[in-house]
């Protein structure tokens, strides 16, 4: 991940800006990256405000949720075999999953999801046996919430974590 030379607070733009930002990043075939480099925005921050989205936490009208928002499930996967194949494409349509594919010959649409998850394979689910669905689910929140933005050192943001930077940058 690029340097990013620009910091400012989140608190700083208003929701219209983050909600005009967040749903130009769920065009197809347009990565977050790309988004915030055109919006002068740090990815981070674009991806919490996804997340704050899909949440109701951003919305364009205080008086309702944003219009257009999807409820269906999203997977965004490549286009390995093991994905497009028939036995999986019906398990996704009986789950009520829209499957999201990259696009084609572009292995970095989703860069900054595979850096994460192979992060959090390491670092948590390796070698270790989880009983339960909730056993999982808390470590997993844990990790993120407690760890992976707020002590983790990450190299694409000076190795401080992304509350620690957005702090800076105040």
């Amino acid at each position: 991940m690029p340097k990013y030379n620009n910091p400012r607070r989140t608190w700083k733009y208003s929701n219209d800006f983050k909600v005009n930002a967040v749903q130009l990043s769920f065009v197809v075939g347009v990565t977050i990256k790309s988004v915030a480099l055109k919006l002068d925005i740090h990815p981070f921050m674009l991806s919490r405000w996804r997340k704050e989205y899909r949440e109701g936490i951003i919305v364009a009208d205080k008086r309702k949720k944003v219009a257009g928002q999807s409820k269906a499930k999203k997977q965004l996967t490549d286009r390995g075999v093991e994905y497009r194949g028939q036995v999986y494409q019906k398990a996704l349509k009986r789950s009520g999953i829209v499957h999201s594919l990259s696009r084609a010959g572009k292995c970095t649409d989703n860069a900054h999801m595979e850096s994460f998850f192979h992060s959090m394979k390491t670092e948590v689910i390796r070698g270790n046996v989880y009983k339960t669905d909730a056993q999982l689910r808390g470590t997993l929140g844990s990790y993120i919430n407690k760890y992976y933005n707020a002590t983790r050192m990450h190299s694409g943001i000076n190795y401080c974590s992304p509350i620690e930077y957005e702090a800076i940058a105040a």
